[in-house]
């Protein structure tokens, strides 16, 4: 039995089409027929077109699958490479010493 999804956010919707369409424009600059990426990538022919159409239900595993199917996976490696905002959050939360930490004694130092 599937699993629920709630409905994704438009901007999200929209970022799942726009992958969905640039992940079939691949596939046909390939040359590659639907049923043999599905194939390769271990999924129907269904699950391929709901993924190129940017269906939000698809699973991140049958994603890397066809990109791994079009050489592609070395693109997974870069979502949320730079993560700008979480750095610049961490940043801010980090504690500034003000002085420096105390040097730690040798065992049988005399101390």
């Amino acid at each position: 039995m599937a699993r629920a999804t709630t409905a994704p956010f438009p901007r999200v919707a929209r970022s799942l089409a726009e992958l969905g369409a640039r992940i079939r424009l691949a596939r046909l600059r390939r040359r590659l027929s639907a049923a043999l990426v599905a194939e390769r990538a271990g999924m129907t022919r269904p699950t391929l077109h709901a993924l190129e159409r940017g269906e939000p239900g698809v699973s991140l595993g049958a994603l890397a699958n066809v990109l791994h199917s079009l050489g592609l996976d070395g693109d997974l490696g870069l979502v949320a490479r730079d993560d700008e905002l979480g750095r610049r959050l961490q940043d801010d939360e980090l504690e500034v010493p003000t002085r420096a930490p105390r040097k730690r004694r040798a065992p049988g130092d005399g101390g």
